[in-house]
């Protein structure tokens, strides 16, 4: 086997009061791909800040490239010795150019000392065909999609000439046609002899790229095997030391009732200036204690249809909460006639980073604590102190600001400020994106035992084993309109997925 292009031994991290890593080793050879696994927490995050100079490690572990130990010292003492990375929330300029992001802090003089521009955007140009990227290096970033925008990222991390280029979670945003071309500039990454540290929580992904995979837990290696040698089920037990049959359990009981909570006839989208709506003729009952799949490609107006339904987008036809017809304007108008709306983005739609767990969880029902315009601030503790007993959420205290917490515990007070209002319809938009395997089912969970309660409850998600895990029955959107409905029983990943681009 070739000599490592990257060691990291027995490396180590201590925070004040927490050791966040406790003696991983890492491996990586060029052209190889290896997938980093492990939980939230689990320490991958820190150990590739060390890696890139971000964090020095405690006194004792060596990192090795090449052969020769060196010390990082900064972010631009990584990338000089060939180690790149793309962080999940891009780095890119938005308001600059392609060309203008590809060459920041680098940006090519002419004889006058002035910037050259068509020798910028020349390189630039040659950059992006080299990745297969087909956009004008002139291009605002602003106008781009999510997935040109990481393809901009990687052709940074390739102009820096690095032999390494660690993506962290790359494809949590991406559509599926987005994720299918980056999975490809993958493997073509591969066979340029470019190695690749793939941080993922997305098994399937993992075991169509990865060479090798590396699992940490609690801050130390569990273990680095060839893929060829792991199964999805070992891999799930190394990461959370739990079996996937208690992280997916199939069939559970189904809490569904015959009595409707929610009813859309005839819902389309108004269009604005008279164009034609693309959502048009949306008919679906939900029911209490239900839990509804919605699935469908990103792109096809799943998450748009419950946006109608909540007052955030106009619409036309009639909607009807526990058999009356309602009037729904705007969110104010849904809250009030009982509907919650998980978004999909917590972080910048569905909390206040910088605010406690206290604060996010009241936002939604501030007035229950403060009935003469004086916020009760007990009162309003206590009932949070509950939730968090109840959801099993874990944090020092109801002080702690949200963005300290892992994206599983920030989820559930984004549902606990919701269910903290009694609502009747529960509306989850990707319940589990971002969050590790554990926190999946945390949450999965905790969506069946607030369908014991009653709630109807609607859950969007491009994870097709997600679906199929919590779902009682599936609706399924196709450009806009229902293309196929299915339940539990009926519903399988390649009948879904037909209907969905049939």
């Amino acid at each position: 086997m070739a000599t490592p292009f990257l060691e990291m031994r027995a490396i180590s991290k201590t925070f004040p009061g927490v050791k966040a890593l406790d003696g991983v080793n890492l491996q990586i050879r060029q052209g190889e791909v290896l997938a980093l696994a492990g939980e939230n927490g689990a320490g991958k995050s820190t150990l590739m800040k060390i890696l890139t100079g971000i964090y020095a490690p405690d006194p004792g572990g060596k990192i090795l490239i090449e052969g020769n130990e060196v010390e990082m010292r900064d972010g631009n003492h990584a990338r000089a010795l060939g180690i790149g990375i793309i962080y999940q929330e891009l780095s890119v300029v938005e308001n600059l150019s392609v060309a203008e992001n590809l060459f920041l802090a680098r940006e090519p003089l002419n004889r006058l000392g002035l910037l050259d521009r068509p020798r910028m955007e020349r390189e630039a140009r040659t950059m992006l065909e080299t990745i297969e990227l087909d956009v004008d290096p002139g291009t605002r970033v602003s106008e781009l999609s999510v997935g040109q925008q990481q393809m901009v990222e990687i052709a940074k991390a390739l102009a820096h000439q690095s032999k390494v280029i660690i993506m962290d979670e790359p494809t949590a945003s991406l559509s599926h046609h987005e994720t299918r071309t980056l999975l490809q500039l993958i493997k073509r990454l591969r066979e340029r002899n470019i190695a690749v540290v793939y941080i993922s929580h997305r098994l399937e992904e993992i075991f169509e790229l990865a060479d090798h995979v590396t699992v940490l837990r609690d801050g130390r290696t569990v273990d680095t095997s060839p893929i060829a040698d792991v199964t999805r089920d070992s891999l799930v037990r190394m990461m959370v030391d739990r079996e996937l049959s208690d992280l997916y359990p199939g069939a559970a009981s189904s809490h569904a009732s015959d009595v409707p909570v929610l009813e859309v006839r005839d819902l389309s989208l108004r269009a604005a200036k008279g164009g034609d709506a693309r959502i048009k003729d949306i008919n679906f009952t939900l029911h209490r204690g239900e839990i509804l799949g919605v699935a469908g490609l990103v792109g096809s107006g799943r998450t748009e249809i419950m946006e109608m339904i909540f007052g955030i987008r106009p619409c036309t036809g009639t909607i009807a909460v526990d058999g009356k017809n309602v009037t729904i304007r705007n969110p104010h108008d849904a809250i009030e006639h009982g509907i919650g709306f998980v978004t999909e983005d917590r972080k910048a739609q569905g909390l206040v980073l910088g605010m406690s767990v206290r604060e996010n969880f009241s936002l939604t029902h501030l007035k229950r604590y403060s009935p003469f315009q004086f916020l009760q601030r007990a009162k309003e503790e206590e009932s949070c102190k509950q939730f968090v007993r109840s959801l099993g959420i874990k944090t020092p205290g109801t002080e702690q600001k949200v963005v300290n917490l892992s994206g599983g515990n920030q989820q559930k007070i984004v549902i606990a400020k919701w269910v903290a209002r009694n609502p009747k319809v529960l509306i989850v938009d990707e319940p589990t994106r971002g969050i590790d395997i554990g926190a999946k089912a945390e949450v999965h969970a905790l969506l069946a035992q607030l369908a014991s309660q009653g709630i109807g409850i609607i859950v969007i998600s491009s994870d097709l084993l997600e679906v199929l895990a919590v779902s009682d029955r599936i609706l399924i959107v196709r450009e806009g309109r229902l293309n196929g409905e299915m339940t539990r029983a009926e519903a399988t990943q390649e009948r879904v997925m037909a209907a969905a681009t049939a």
